[in-house]
């Protein structure tokens, strides 16, 4: 009979506590989407480039307006709204107007913007707007979670501590853009094309616009080389001084022998009519905006006023600025509340958008109410 030796037990391979398995060098990088990629500055220049993208912005912000809150109980009501009237945003400005302005202004500028409610003592003591270009993003295991990672006071980019009091909104977003697109997507070839045409007016204007002359002297006499050098320069001499009292506003002639032509350099070259390709690129560009020309001070029809079909689609874009900034609002007003042990509950109410003429629809109305009383009167019943 063959007796076999036992065998001990392999021993269990001891893990080290201080050094972890190899993994890609650069595994942190995984599932970060950056926020301030390249194009971010190329809409920071157009919108320094071109002034009528930058007065676009603020007119969009300026006409999405305010808001008032509503809650059940009225002196909670008064509270918030004393609250909304004076919490600092940063930068020296007070109000919840204040932040709500560069909170839009980033939002359309960049396609995304971000925020923070600062908290001390258990008070909410500020509502502040960041720069979204300095912050990277990370998607959670539940596509419902988000991770803002910024740079800590040495540089080294780290999650966000307290994610509770940040605010993030995207304008717009995509499947493929899913933080968000900028209201300027597709306008930097289209302004490339117009800043190229403006570049050569300005080159062309100080080329010829400080007009030049030629004067040509021919001999005619069959004078030496020395006469014709001593008469051209006697006439360079008098045509620079008519040209110098002209600049204090005395006529002065010039007369001269022989045969002289005097001839502006440059006037013979055709110059390129520009009203067309210009028009042509700004019309694409304010239809992004969905901004009616004349706000933007482009005079292109007969009339400077807003049709009532232009007044609803702008109404529509006004209101879907709001319903993507009305969360991040929400939940300043229930931290507030929440923090002062007050019923969170509230509601925001957006002023009122008017963009009609306020004389034609009270016209309108007058004679609504003079057909009512003429169909009263005869006896008829009232239109439904």
């Amino acid at each position: 009979m063959i007796w076999k030796r036992k065998q001990a037990p392999a021993a269990a391979a001891a893990t080290s506590q201080l050094r972890r398995a190899g993994d890609h060098p650069f595994g942190a990088l995984r599932g970060f989407v950056p926020l301030g990629t390249g194009e971010e500055r190329v809409y920071r220049e157009l919108r320094e480039a071109i002034p009528l993208l930058d007065a676009a912005i603020e007119k969009l912000v300026r006409l999405t307006g305010g808001f008032t809150v509503k809650c059940p109980d009225p002196a909670v009501q008064a509270r918030l709204v004393a609250f909304l009237r004076s919490v600092p945003s940063g930068n020296g400005q007070i109000g919840i107007d204040s932040f709500l302005e560069s909170y839009l202004d980033s939002l359309l500028t960049y396609g995304r913007a971000v925020g923070e409610i600062l908290v001390a003592g258990e008070k909410v003591r500020a509502v502040c707007w960041g720069d979204v270009t300095q912050l990277q993003v990370r998607q959670g295991v539940n596509p419902l979670e988000l991770e803002l990672w910024g740079p800590d006071t040495g540089g080294v980019l780290r999650p966000l501590p307290y994610p509770q009091l940040l605010l993030f909104t995207t304008h717009l977003p995509e499947p493929a853009h899913p933080y968000g697109v900028s209201l300027f997507r597709g306008m930097p070839f289209l302004a490339d094309i117009l800043m190229k045409i403006y570049a050569a007016m300005g080159a062309n204007w100080e080329r010829a616009g400080n007009v030049r002359y030629s004067v040509i002297c021919r001999d005619t006499e069959g004078l030496d080389s020395a006469s014709v050098q001593e008469r051209g320069s006697q006439i360079a001499q008098e045509w620079a001084k008519a040209m110098e009292d002209s600049k204090n506003g005395t006529v002065r002639d010039f007369v001269a022998v022989g045969d002289v032509e005097i001839k502006v350099i440059g006037g013979e070259a055709p110059i390129l009519d520009s009203q067309v390709p210009v028009r042509q690129i700004l019309e694409q560009l304010v239809a992004k905006t969905g901004l009616p020309p004349f706000l933007l001070g482009l005079n292109w029809s007969t009339t400077e006023r807003m049709s009532t079909q232009q007044a609803d689609i702008l109404t529509s874009e006004l209101a879907a600025l709001r319903r993507a900034v009305e969360p991040a609002l929400v939940r300043i007003c229930r931290k507030f509340l929440s923090l002062e042990g007050l019923d969170d509950r509230v509601e925001i109410l957006w002023n009122e958008i008017s963009l009609q003429d306020i004389t034609e629809e009270a016209r309108a109305e007058l004679y609504r109410a003079q057909a009512a009383k003429a169909r009263s009167d005869a006896g008829l019943a009232p239109e439904i």
